[in-house]
């Protein structure tokens, strides 16, 4: 595919060099930037500056000439018109510590591309961002959808959604977030779309468990759709909109996590299955599964909301060493044997009310050349 290569485009600033973070860069880089990398170690900033390569985390990735990096967190933030954070969730608040001082006073967006829940707090990620950089939350923008890195650092087409509270926000991060082959839509519910990237893991979770254990795709496809469900659920209990769990950042993403060999979520699950304790999962993990960390902070959540997650309750039981893998069914669990309605709380009236608007989305793009929906246009 076709690359821009202009040498002077706009300074950003990309925190964390892992697969996802290295990605973005490039995604960034690709679409006319000069973007700066923070490593924590220098020989990967090393690797990435000179060498042009990630070999860790991005194997045979070639990085553009227009990415640059550095371990000095002060050097990799200076002149940044935008900055980008791609640590462990629970990792943030300890790096906002110390980004906090090297921004005060810049009006730059900040931008999440992280899917986690803090699991002392139970806070989303903007929330985190905003009491650590002590900001306003018109500043801060999250990026979510169904993206693997390994697949976009290939410049396999795809595309993302970028939410903020502030519409003109969310515009200047997509307009900068995009290339041939990255597509970026916007939208302003930050909550739904935070929420999406969070709970698609903990469901990639199960489906990598009941796959470790070896069910087949009935299995797999029940679990999946009423993870959407307990989704939906869940995300407009904390004040989402349903559209957008049926969007990039929802069922997007919960698709390419629950079947992708490249999901870190999906291969935690899958060596739960085949008997591996939590801690053996751990180690053995080369980068995070933030699914793992989610689980307890959202079930939290959800019991303070009156909402069921049967499907993450069987999780956290695995996780716990409670439940044998083979035994998980998290699809069969209701409260009795009296047949159990399909729908979601939050539907239409009519149980066609789901595809009616994947339709009515369909035909608002249509009609708008592509560009979607207002409150997920791109």
């Amino acid at each position: 595919m076709s690359r821009k290569t202009e040498t002077s485009g706009p300074r950003v600033t990309v925190i964390g060099s892992g697969s996802w973070g290295t990605t973005f860069g490039k995604v960034l880089a690709d679409g006319g930037a000069q973007v700066t990398m923070w490593a924590r170690r220098a020989e990967l900033a090393h690797e990435i500056r000179e060498g042009k390569r990630n070999s860790r985390y991005l194997p045979g990735i070639n990085l553009p000439r227009s990415m640059t990096a550095t371990h000095h967190l002060s050097e990799a933030l200076q002149g940044a018109e935008q900055v980008y954070l791609a640590v462990s969730s629970q990792a943030l608040r300890e790096n906002l510590t110390a980004i906090r001082p090297l921004i005060a006073g810049g009006t730059m967006p900040v931008v999440s591309l992280m899917k986690g829940v803090e699991k002392r707090t139970g806070l989303r990620m903007s929330q985190v961002i905003e009491q650590g950089l002590d900001c306003d939350p018109n500043r801060i923008a999250i990026a979510s959808g169904p993206n693997l890195a390994l697949e976009i650092a290939r410049e396999q087409p795809t595309a993302a959604v970028i939410a903020s509270a502030s519409q003109e926000t969310a515009e200047a991060v997509a307009l900068r977030a995009r290339n041939s082959y990255f597509r970026t839509f916007v939208n302003t519910d930050v909550i739904g779309t935070e929420f999406g990237g969070v709970l698609k893991n903990l469901i990639a979770v199960a489906i990598g468990i009941v796959d470790g254990v070896g069910y087949g795709e009935n299995t797999k496809a029940s679990i999946i759709t009423r993870g959407l469900v307990e989704m939906t659920d869940f995300a407009v209990a904390q004040g989402a909109h349903p559209e957008t769990l049926q969007g990039l950042a929802g069922l997007g993403d919960l698709i390419a996590t629950c079947q992708s060999p490249l999901s870190r979520n999906n291969t935690a699950g899958r060596l739960l299955g085949q008997g591996y304790s939590f801690q053996d999962v751990v180690k053995q993990m080369d980068q995070t599964a933030e699914g793992l960390a989610s689980v307890a902070p959202v079930l939290t959540l959800a019991r303070a909301a009156g909402v069921q997650m049967p499907i993450v309750e069987q999780v956290k039981m695995v996780l716990d060493g409670t439940m044998n893998p083979r035994d998980i069914a998290p699809h069969l669990t209701t409260d009795d044997d009296k047949p159990t309605g399909e729908r979601t709380p939050h539907g239409d009236d009519n149980s066609s009310g789901a595809l009616r608007r994947a339709f009515q989305r369909a035909l608002d793009q249509f009609r708008n050349g592509g560009r979607g929906p207002a409150r997920d246009r791109s």
